[in-house]
């Protein structure tokens, strides 16, 4: 399917679309795609980690249970690893906090609950400070991520198929090569050093060369198919992270 972030197609379900008076007695709950601005290899956009999350929302507003809507997404985030690359824009774990809390306490006044979908796994930190804050202030908020069980870490197979699946047209087959394959868990202690350029100079670590728009497919249903399980169990830990 393509998401609606990507082709930009009116939805009922997009914030954006509504008016102050149709949501005035909806009780309309919001999903919040949270995303980033960074270097995704040669053969990815930028806006690759929020493309995916907007996909994901989108998908997710369909299928669940209840008047729910999505809002428009957070397309930037805490990206400090990718800064040796040209075309990042990080705003940092402490800003990206703040935004969160106060996006949250402001939609709360209407919608009586909140998830943020993640992208980007350097969002974590801020979704989960932020969620916790708002959580004690006794609001409903949650989050999940986009989580796909043992796929590589960036740009590599699993971020390119689902690519291929979501926006074929904008992924730059001819420019997919092999990045760093080495685990996260090796690569870290470079990484917070020098961040992703001290381990690949391409900006990868994994192998794109090998995704494909069917395996994207599956990837990205596995990714919705969770998030439904998760906001309708509706089980937040003590940080707000629906299990």
């Amino acid at each position: 399917m393509n998401s609606a972030y990507h082709a930009r197609v009116a939805s009922p379900h997009e914030l954006g679309n509504s008016t102050s008076r149709q949501l005035q007695d909806s009780a309309s709950a919001l999903v919040v795609p949270v995303g980033s601005t960074e270097q995704h290899g040669p053969h990815l956009p930028l806006d690759t980690d929020t493309r995916i999350a907007a996909a994901v929302a989108d998908a997710l507003v369909n299928r669940l249970p209840g008047p729910w809507l999505v809002a428009p997404a957070i397309a930037y985030g805490a990206s400090g690893e990718h800064e040796g690359f040209a075309g990042t824009v990080s705003i940092g774990t402490p800003a990206l906090t703040k935004l969160l809390v106060e996006f949250a306490r402001s939609a709360c006044r209407w919608a009586p609950r909140v998830v943020f979908v993640n992208g980007h796994g350097g969002n974590v930190t801020a979704l989960r400070e932020a969620v916790a804050l708002l959580r004690y202030e006794g609001r409903d908020v949650a989050w999940c991520s986009c989580v796909a069980p043992g796929g590589d870490a960036h740009a590599g197979h699993t971020e390119t198929s689902v690519l291929l699946h979501i926006s074929p047209g904008l992924v730059r087959e001819d420019l997919r090569v092999p990045g760093n394959r080495a685990s996260l868990a090796e690569l870290m202690p470079q990484m917070r050093r020098g961040g992703v350029a001290a381990v690949s100079s391409l900006g990868i670590l994994g192998d794109p060369t090998t995704a494909t728009a069917e395996e994207g497919g599956r990837i990205f249903a596995g990714m919705v198919d969770a998030g439904v399980d998760r906001i309708a169990r509706w089980a937040p830990d003590g940080e707000g992270m629906l299990r």
